[in-house]
C-alpha cells in the first residue's frame, strides 16, 4: 500500500487553497490558507496532521509557478525540518502541465479547489518521476543574486551612455582615440586635463610622459599617442570656459559611479559562484560546456530555467523567454518585418541572447548561422541576426539539458 501524501496548492497573490488526497483518491483535506508565513505555518500544521492520523510516511506537494507569489510557499514547505521526516518533496510546475492534465477530465469547472485537486492528482499519477524538486533557498538565491546582477549590468550601461553624451561635449573626438573608453588611461586623461587648450598647449613629450605613466607603459608609442590625442583635440569643438567646470564635476561623478558599479558586480560574480555549487551542478556543468558560456552567464540561465523538464520542448522554451516572433499577415501578403514577442521572462532573455553573442564567437556553426542571418537583411541586421541565433542556442541548450549531455 502507497502510504504517500499527495498534495496540491492552488496559489494566488492573498490566498492558497490546499488539496490533499491519498492513493485511493480519497479527499484528505480542501481548505483556504491566507498566503502569508502564518498561512504557511497552517499548511504545515495540517499537513503533519494528516500525516500523523493516516499513518502516511512521504509527502509530495505541488504548485504552480505563479511567479513571486509561488516562491515564499514553495521555499517555506521545502525548508520545513518537520515535513522534511517524512521524506518531503516540492516540485514547482509550468502551468501548461496542469492545463493539459486537466483535459482528461470532462466537462471539470476552473476553480480554486478544482485547480489545487488537479495538482495533487498530477502527484498521484507519478508525473512528478520526471521533474526535480524545488531547491528553494538555494534557486531563490541564486536567482535574486544573477537577477541583481543584471541590474547593476543595466545601471553601469545607462552611466557609460550618459558620461559619453559629457565627453562628447568636452572632446567631440575622444571616442577615435582609445578601444576602451572607460579604461584607466582614457578616464586620466579627462580627469586631468581640464579643457581642450589644455591639451594642446601642453607639449608633447609632457603629453607623453602623462600617457605612459598612467598606462603602465602600455602603449608601444607613447610620443605616437600623444600627438594622435593632440591632433583630436584640435579637431574637435571648442565650448566657453564656464561650460566646462559643470562638465568635469558631472564626468568626475560619473567615472565614481562606474568605479562602483564595477566593483559591485564582481563582488556579485564571486557570490554567484558561490551560490550555484549548491545548485543543480550537473546542469550548470553542461551550460558551461558550450563555448562562450562563461560562468556567470550560466548560472542566470539555470536560476531562471530551474527545471528543464518543466518544458515541454525547446518551443516552449523559447516562448517562455520571449524569443518568438509574431506574424504579420494580411490576405496573401506576410512581411519580413517581424517583432520579438518579448512576453516571457525577461531575465532569461538577457542571458540566453547575451550566451548567444559569445557563443557566436567561439563556435563556428553559430558564427556563420549569424553572418547568414545578418547578410539576409538591410535593416536591423544585429539585432535580426542575434535573436535568430538566440532561438538556435535555446534548441542545443534544451537538447543538452534535458539528455543530461555535454557539448560536444
Amino acid at each position: 500500500m502507497n502510504l504517500t501524501l499527495f498534495v496540491g496548492i492552488d496559489v494566488s497573490k492573498d490566498s492558497n487553497h490546499v488539496y490533499a488526497l491519498n492513493l485511493n483518491r480519497d479527499r484528505l483535506l480542501s481548505t483556504h490558507v491566507p498566503n502569508t508565513q502564518d498561512g504557511a505555518a497552517i499548511i504545515e500544521s495540517k499537513l503533519l496532521e494528516l500525516l500523523d492520523k493516516h499513518k502516511l510516511s512521504k509527502i509530495i506537494i505541488i504548485l504552480e509557478s505563479t511567479g513571486v507569489y509561488s516562491a515564499h510557499l514553495a521555499t517555506y514547505l521545502s525548508n520545513s525540518k518537520l515535513l522534511s521526516l517524512f521524506n518531503s518533496k516540492v516540485y514547482i510546475i509550468n502551468p501548461k502541465i496542469s492545463k493539459n492534465y486537466r483535459k482528461s477530465f470532462a466537462d471539470m469547472d476552473k476553480t480554486d479547489p478544482k485547480d489545487a485537486f488537479i495538482l495533487a492528482d498530477i502527484a498521484r499519477v507519478g508525473r512528478t518521476s520526471e521533474l526535480t524538486p524545488f531547491k528553494g533557498a538555494q534557486r531563490l538565491a541564486l536567482e535574486r543574486l544573477t537577477r541583481h546582477r543584471l541590474h547593476i549590468a543595466e545601471l553601469l550601461s545607462m552611466e557609460k551612455v550618459y558620461a559619453l553624451n559629457n565627453v562628447f561635449l568636452k572632446f567631440s573626438e575622444f571616442e577615435t582615440l582609445f578601444s576602451n573608453n572607460f579604461g584607466k588611461t582614457a578616464v586620466e586623461l579627462l580627469l586631468e586635463y581640464k579643457t581642450i587648450d589644455d591639451i594642446i598647449n601642453s607639449s608633447l613629450e609632457d603629453l607623453a610622459d602623462f600617457i605612459a605613466k598612467s598606462s603602465k607603459n602600455r602603449f608601444d608609442d607613447s610620443l605616437d599617442m600623444a600627438s594622435k590625442i593632440q591632433a583630436a583635440a584640435r579637431a574637435s569643438y571648442r565650448l566657453d570656459k564656464l561650460a566646462y567646470d559643470p562638465i568635469n564635476l558631472s564626468l568626475a561623478s560619473s567615472v565614481n559611479l562606474i568605479k562602483c558599479y564595477e566593483a559591485e558586480m564582481r563582488e556579485i560574480d564571486s557570490a554567484i559562484m558561490r551560490q550555484v555549487k549548491g545548485f543543480n551542478q550537473d546542469h550548470y556543468t553542461v551550460l558551461t560546456s558550450i563555448p562562450g558560456i562563461g560562468k556567470v552567464y550560466a548560472a542566470g540561465i539555470l536560476a531562471e530555467i530551474a527545471d528543464i523538464n518543466q518544458f515541454e520542448s525547446d518551443d516552449s522554451l523559447a516562448k517562455y523567454a520571449g524569443i518568438t516572433w509574431r506574424k504579420t499577415q494580411s490576405g496573401k501578403f506576410e512581411s519580413d518585418d517581424t517583432h520579438l514577442t518579448k512576453t516571457g521572462n525577461k531575465y532569461l532573455r538577457y542571458f540566453i541572447i547575451q550566451a548567444a553573442n559569445m557563443a557566436r564567437q567561439f563556435i563556428p556553426e553559430y558564427r556563420d548561422f549569424y553572418n547568414k542571418k545578418f547578410n539576409e537583411v538591410t535593416t536591423h541586421q544585429h539585432k535580426r541576426a542575434l535573436a535568430l541565433t538566440s532561438r538556435k542556442l535555446i534548441r542545443l541548450i534544451y537538447g543538452l539539458l534535458s539528455a543530461n549531455r555535454l557539448f560536444q
